[in-house]
């Protein structure tokens, strides 16, 4: 890596605090620039380079953010404009897809792992990332409240439903665990979000349905929907639409699913 490149991405994490993550995604993006002081036509090919090795506008306006933010840095007067995204509806569960999966009944104790984990992900509307993450010592029980370990390190408390308590407190008995990662490897590791992927996708098929686009990240969106639909206040509704990322119109709201449960 060029020195310059390493200066940013060195003040970057130690001066911005920013997540492991993000320094993958600053390192990985400032690969796509030839020099330390690109000029206006290199940032031109930079963009066609990206098209032409597959980048839909949507990767390439991710990997625009890394290069503006570093050129801004740099102090260069240069910016390269982000492109214009398609506005697509986001893909989401049905309210028989959701209750043939809550509905399985699992053998093996991974089979109840799965599908204790896909109640949460619908119940809550958490990511994979934060759901392989949580602890038992995070889940209150009494309360019915559940700590997430979010990006950038930041944490939140979330209420769950009195469905999703019992499914928890039922794997949690029949995994004889009381600490540790709650959707943990038999050998108490984090499982890895394309195994979980994977998993879910062949009990969609098992269950006689095709899985959706962005299958995992697909019951986030159906939680948003079911949300948004069931109505709330207005400064409510900006903030949620901004966490999940929908547009200030309803036009993204596809044909969603349901929640695992509906007493909060």
């Amino acid at each position: 890596m060029l020195p310059k490149f390493e200066q940013f991405i060195r003040e970057r994490q130690y001066l911005h605090n920013v997540s492991p993550a993000t320094v993958s995604w600053h390192t990985h993006n400032l690969k796509w620039l030839p020099s330390e002081t690109p000029t206006e036509d290199e940032l031109k090919q930079t963009v066609l380079r990206m098209r032409e090795k597959g980048l839909c506008a949507t990767g390439c306006n991710r990997a625009i953010r890394s290069i503006n933010a570093y050129l801004k840095w740099s102090g260069s007067s240069l910016k390269i404009q982000q492109m214009k995204e398609p506005h697509l509806v986001l893909p989401t569960f049905t309210a028989q897809q959701i209750q043939r999966l809550l509905a399985w009944k699992p053998k093996k104790l991974t089979g109840h792992r799965l599908v204790t984990l896909i109640s949460l992900l619908a119940d809550t509307g958490c990511r994979v990332s934060e759901a392989l993450t949580l602890h038992w010592k995070d889940i209150d029980f009494d309360n019915l409240l559940v700590l997430l370990h979010g990006k950038g390190s930041k944490d939140r408390i979330v209420p769950m439903s009195l469905e999703l308590r019992k499914r928890l407190f039922l794997y949690q008995r029949k995994a004889e665990a009381k600490d540790g990662l709650v959707f943990g490897t038999q050998g108490r590791t984090k499982q890895g979000r394309r195994n979980v992927l994977r998993d879910v996708k062949l009990l969609c098929r098992k269950l006689g349905f095709e899985p959706p686009a962005r299958t995992v990240h697909a019951m986030r969106h159906t939680f948003a929907v079911n949300y948004l639909r069931k109505g709330s206040d207005i400064r409510r509704q900006r903030r949620f639409r901004r966490q999940f990322g929908f547009a200030d119109t309803d036009g993204q709201l596809g044909a969603g699913g349901t929640c695992a449960g509906g007493n909060r």
